[in-house]
């Protein structure tokens, strides 16, 4: 008797998400020391005497270039892999590489156009 491929995916999934959501809700629980106190549940702020409230609002811009950072980190990772194996590719990689860094200057010159590198 065969069985489903997919079945077995299905098991692996199911595994997958249930016994981190397991470990996490009801047994770490049971197993960590629970001693809370006033020091323990004051924010952290390096060592300093906290100052005001942990609910501080941010401007959005700090978001915003943390995000354009993170794309354009990520981006560059990419670049490493075909960096090492460019011998062994050939002209085939050249022109994905260079479609790939093109499509990386459109969303950079998108996000200049739209002022979103700017502090105003």
């Amino acid at each position: 008797m065969e069985t489903n491929p997919y079945v077995l995916v299905a098991i692996f999934l199911l595994l997958g998400v249930l016994l981190p959501v397991a470990t996490v809700s009801w047994i770490g629980p049971l197993l960590r020391p629970n001693n809370p106190t006033p020091e323990k549940q004051s924010t952290y702020e390096s060592g300093n005497i906290p100052v005001g409230d942990s609910w501080g609002r941010f401007n959005v811009r700090y978001y915003l270039y943390a995000l354009l950072f993170v794309i354009f980190d990520v981006e560059t990772l990419f670049l490493y892999p075909w960096a090492v194996a460019y011998r062994q590719l050939g002209l085939f990689a050249l022109v994905e590489m260079v479609v790939f860094i093109a499509l990386l200057a459109v969303g950079l010159l998108y996000a200049w156009r739209k002022k979103a590198l700017e502090w105003n």
